[in-house]
């Protein structure tokens, strides 16, 4: 197993594995970097076919450029420490893919993750909420949906109040008091000839579908941040992720092992 050394007129030349030397000199270090992985022990084995091969070879040239190993030992040591740091790397991967799993599996459920957000309120969430409005809104956002929601709510009841007083042209007075999205809504109804264009229609309408949403929407615009936290939490599902932590412990104490090693190693040779 060879490595590479510059001499002074940078020139790179392959020295024997048997000198206890570092590795190269600083400023130098350059053409040696890949070296590590190509004649490496441990690295043909370490760094999986689908994996990045180059970035393995990046993290070991630099603990090597860190620790300048001298001999065989040495050298054994630095490559450990940097199959250890790559295989944390996958137990952070492998993390995240199951807490992603989790996730995917609580948006499918929003009706669920909603109820157990706000179990005391009643009408909240359904089989057609999608949880991802809730997961992307920033607090700014949220408090535009809440001003919404309000709003929205705000002129259904006005128009409510004012079919429930009649009076002359009641109907026009409270379809103008709608926002416009409830009054496009409103339209749709009347041209599909679910209810008839009239005070008692519009009323109907009110009080079987659009009141309702809007209380929902308001509700739910109000639990958002506990609705946001809930998904989180049970994407979470830490009890899947036990085994992981237990191998990542496992990875630590090694490392500090081979790290300890080493430095013992130096500490010898410098005596």
């Amino acid at each position: 197993m060879a490595i590479i050394e510059a001499d002074a007129s940078n020139a790179v030349t392959p020295i024997s594995c048997d000198k206890a030397e570092p590795v190269a000199r600083s400023g130098n270090y350059a053409p040696v970097r890949f070296n590590a992985l190509k004649h490496g022990i441990l690295s043909k084995h370490a760094v999986l076919a689908h994996e990045d091969h180059a970035e393995f070879a990046e993290l070991l040239a630099a603990l090597v450029e860190e620790h300048r190993p001298a001999g065989m030992t040495e050298r054994y040591l630095i490559e450990e420490l940097a199959t250890i740091i790559w295989r944390k790397r996958r137990v952070l991967l492998a993390e995240g893919a199951k807490i992603n799993e989790g996730l995917k599996s609580a948006v499918n459920s929003a009706a669920s993750v909603i109820k157990s957000a706000a179990p005391f309120q009643r009408g909240l969430g359904d089989e057609k909420t999608d949880l991802r409005e809730f997961m992307d809104g920033t607090p700014e956002e949220i408090a535009e949906r809440q001003r919404e929601a309000a709003t929205d709510l705000a002129a259904t009841q006005k128009a409510a109040a004012i079919l429930r007083k009649r009076g002359v042209d009641a109907y026009e007075k409270a379809r103008r008091a709608l926002i416009q999205e409830s009054r496009d809504w409103w339209d749709e109804h009347v041209e599909d000839e679910s209810y008839p264009a009239t005070a008692e229609g519009l009323a109907q309408f009110i009080f079987e579908s659009l009141e309702p949403i809007c209380i929902r929407m308001v509700q739910e615009a109000r639990f958002a941040p506990a609705i946001k936290a809930q998904t989180l939490g049970e994407g979470l599902q830490a009890h899947r992720l036990e085994k992981l932590s237990r191998y990542e412990t496992h990875l630590d104490r090694k490392f500090e092992r081979t790290l300890a090693m080493i430095l013992k190693l130096k500490d010898l040779r410098s005596a």
